[in-house]
This record gives C-alpha cells, structure tokens and sequence, in this order.
C-alpha cells in the first residue's frame, strides 16, 4: 500500500493511508487476529458473514428491480 505526501503535508497522507486501510479491511483483521480463534468459532463467524453477504447481495438486487425502496442515505457530519 502506497500514500504520496505532499508538500510535505504528513498528516493529510495519514488520513489518506488509514481511509485506504479502511476500505481493505486491515483494521478488522488486526483486531480478530489479537486473540486466538478457535476453528470451531472461525467457522460460525465465517458462516454468519457469508449469509450476512447474501442478504445483503439479494436486498441490492431486490432495489435494483424496483421490489424494495432505495436505502436512505446516512446523513454527513461534517
């Protein structure tokens, strides 16, 4: 991963670097490797995100067909 500083403005790119990280997932991965997890656990976390996906995947396509109101967007803070 690769954020550009410029003019010398580290704090700008810091931002940059950890909405990067964000968007990758590497603040939740960090926090569930702190601890170990047992196989038994990975396999009930893994399983709830998959169908939390294909909820998620068949309420889009369910907006997109026109079957459900579009989702309201979350208002800016700033």
């Amino acid at each position: 991963m690769q954020v550009i500083v410029r003019d010398n403005n580290v704090e700008q790119a810091l931002r940059a670097l950890k909405k990067k990280m964000q968007r990758e997932g590497l603040f939740r991965e960090m926090k569930e490797r702190r601890a170990y997890e047992k196989p038994s656990e990975r396999r009930v976390r893994e399983k709830a995100q998959a169908i939390a996906r294909q909820r998620k995947a068949a309420r889009k396509k369910m907006q997109r067909e026109g079957l459900l109101p579009a989702a309201r967007r979350r208002a800016s803070t700033r």
